[in-house]
């Protein structure tokens, strides 16, 4: 249960759990940044190196849908190495991408409301803010990641392999339209393994924010 209070004649609001020392907005503010810069910026440097996405099994960027279905069947049939080839391909250019957002991620983190940043500390839920974050951030990154995908996988030669087969399969019903352009599918997989990725430094902030070191982490989220 938190309660706004005005302390005396100096017209300071804080917001308080019942049982606690005063937290004032300021403090919750700071926190909130400080959990999503940190988050932010441990997620880049996980994901945006090599092997980032492709090592990570919880995060590597499979085929998608009835495509990774056929590549089963082409690696049983003795294709496994262009399978392997296209995969490895995918994966290699959303780490290169991952970079690119730190500074849209850190923008947004400044630009956060003391409002939002007090709606977010009472909120329910591990990755509560990561989530609010990404509704603030998606779009600007999805922009962002886009250009470089694509390069990347132009130079790998795969996109119009890739296009060839995913168009038909789209087309038959076996996969989803967003997910026949290789750069679009590379790019929303990416940003899916960026968010889960801040949402899980987020989950660890809460759960032992002692341990983060950070004075303002174990004041916000220690309560």
């Amino acid at each position: 249960m938190w309660r706004r209070e005005l302390l005396g004649s100096m017209g300071i609001v804080v917001l308080a759990p019942a049982k606690a020392l005063p937290l004032s907005e300021t403090d919750a503010a700071s926190g909130v940044r400080a959990a999503l810069e940190r988050g932010a910026l441990a997620a880049v440097a996980a994901l945006g190196r090599s092997g980032g996405f492709m090592d990570n099994e919880q995060l590597r960027i499979p085929l998608p849908g009835a495509l990774d279905k056929a590549a089963r069947l082409l690696k049983a049939a003795g294709q496994g190495r262009r399978v392997d080839e296209l995969v490895t391909a995918m994966n290699r250019a959303a780490e290169q991408a991952v970079p690119a957002g730190r500074s849209v991620l850190v923008d947004a983190v400044k630009r956060l409301s003391v409002e939002d940043a007090l709606q977010l500390v009472r909120a329910r839920g591990d990755d509560a803010v990561t989530r609010f974050f990404e509704t603030k951030t998606r779009e600007a990154l999805s922009a962002r990641f886009l250009p470089i995908v694509a390069l990347a996988t132009d130079k790998q030669g795969l996109a119009e392999k890739y296009s060839a087969v995913a168009s038909k399969a789209a087309g038959l019903g076996l996969l989803k339209g967003e997910d026949a352009s290789i750069q679009a599918y590379v790019t929303r997989k990416a940003l899916d393994g960026l968010f889960w990725q801040i949402g899980e430094e987020e989950r660890r902030i809460r759960h032992d924010p002692v341990g983060t070191g950070s004075a303002i982490l174990k004041r916000v989220f220690g309560r």
